[in-house]
């Protein structure tokens, strides 16, 4: 069985999703502070309990047999891990003790990690591969990289296995429409532009239009969410499959190829036939001009490589939003099987 922690929300949702198409028997634990239950495919047996509190988990890895876990749970707005620092170390980090903790306690020794690219800073190069040195610039970040140096600690004390995934721009939806992003504050650029398209803003903002880029807007690499969750499939079984070998890997996931700002936006009026309302700010403090990743390092050793195009993420991202307006907020009909 797999442990899905943060399969609630945007991320851990559609992951929970492809296992169950892959018929895996899936448990769920999230505390809801920002995931959906609505988001929980209706096959996965759903725990509401917190990562940091350990008769949670302990509960779970006594009732259930697990073999793996994937761990998404974490706070995750940059601006708020500066003026909230504290939240951010518990959570992320101290949390993340608990459940390796028990981990081992369990004797359970494979691990999928959530990670990011904000653990690289703002780098000197423009094409991020796994050897660009990682100096964080904000506690969200730093938290996130924390947790990858514990993770290569755990593994050489107690023969730890696991997979890091550092995600670039998670975007998109499900092709089904069934489940997308949804968060209370958005902060990231699809969902924004749409929802200002469908009138839920007046208008979107564009910070700085003076970068060193063709355009002057800052270029960054987008990936659909779908292909992070086969990315996983594809880790989930790399750690299953290694008998003879103790994985533990760092793998950047990305397309590869970067997008501006206006390109974004432009792509979106395509998409939704809508013409956006902009306004023009000032540059905001810490924006690198371009991060895009370098994903040959699992494409060599697993496989992946991102096949949705920046129009499949914007079109599934638009039917979800067109089809949800209100997010999950009306959609309380969803069964969950729930563990008693």
């Amino acid at each position: 069985m797999i442990l899905v922690v943060g399969g609630a929300g945007y991320i851990g949702s559609h992951v929970v999703k492809e296992l169950v198409r892959r018929k895996q028997a899936v448990i769920v634990l999230d505390n809801l502070s920002t995931g959906h239950r609505q988001a929980v495919d209706k096959e996965a047996i759903f725990v509401q309990g917190d990562l940091g509190n350990r008769d949670d988990v302990e509960r779970i890895f006594k009732e259930y047999s697990i073999d793996i876990v994937m761990h998404f749970a974490a706070n995750s707005f940059v601006g708020e891990s500066v003026t909230e620092p504290l939240k951010y170390y518990e959570n992320n980090v101290a949390a993340t003790l608990v459940l390796l903790k028990a981990m081992i306690e369990h004797r359970i020794k494979r691990f999928i990690f959530s990670s990011t690219a904000a653990t690289y800073g703002i780098p000197s190069v423009d094409f991020i591969t796994e050897e660009t040195p990682t100096n964080p610039i904000n506690p969200y970040g730093r938290s996130k990289l924390m947790i990858e140096q514990m993770l290569a600690d755990f593994a050489y004390a107690y023969q730890l296995e696991y997979i890091i995934l550092r995600y670039f721009n998670a975007a998109g939806a499900d092709e089904s429409g069934e489940i997308g992003e949804d968060h209370t504050r958005e902060t990231h650029l699809i969902p924004i532009v749409l929802q200002h398209l469908l009138g839920q803003r007046e208008s979107i903002s564009v910070f700085g239009t003076d970068y060193p880029t063709f355009d002057g807007t800052c270029i960054r690499d987008y990936i659909h969410v779908t292909d992070l969750a086969r990315a996983h499939i594809l880790a989930l079984n790399a750690l299953l499959e290694s008998h003879d070998t103790h994985i533990c890997e760092t793998y950047n996931l990305g397309n590869g190829q970067g997008y501006s700002v206006r390109e974004i936006i432009k792509k979106c009026e395509e998409v939704t036939g809508k013409t956006a309302n902009i306004k023009y700010a000032e540059r905001r403090p810490g924006d690198p001009a371009i991060l895009v990743a370098s994903s040959k390092k699992i494409e060599k050793a697993l496989g992946w490589k991102a096949v949705y195009t920046l129009e499949d993420i914007i079109s599934t991202a638009w039917r979800w939003h067109r089809g949800n307006e209100s997010g999950y907020e009306n959609r309380l009909g969803v069964h969950i099987h729930e563990s008693t």
